[in-house]
């Protein structure tokens, strides 16, 4: 876990050593204003509600808005060695859909 955090930290470090773009600042205040709100849930606890269904190691995230509907896709390494793609309400940890297959909207 902590190569994780390390590994998270030095991407951060270098995308601001290489100047983040306006979009995406104003993307993460965004993001901070839903969470704030109580229009998404943080990652962690999104994370921690999938586990139990959906073991392995995450190896993606993005958080995306489409006109105020928040999700979380999710690419994970499942203890088989498959990869598996999720999409994750951010609201409330539902699942939408995996690897294409659509659950609900």
């Amino acid at each position: 876990m902590a190569w994780r955090k390390l590994l998270l930290t030095c991407l951060t470090a270098a995308a601001l050593a290489t100047g983040a773009h306006a979009d995406d600042r104003r993307d993460h205040e965004m993001a901070r204003r839903a969470m704030a709100a109580g229009d998404i849930l943080p990652l962690r606890v999104v994370l921690e509600r999938i586990r139990p269904q959906y073991p392995g190691d995450v190896l993606e995230v993005e958080l995306e808005s489409d006109q105020g509907y928040w999700v979380y896709k999710v690419k994970m390494l499942a203890p088989n060695g498959g990869v598996r793609k999720l999409l994750i309400d951010a609201k409330d940890a539902s699942l939408i859909a995996e690897r294409g297959k659509k659950y609900r909207r």
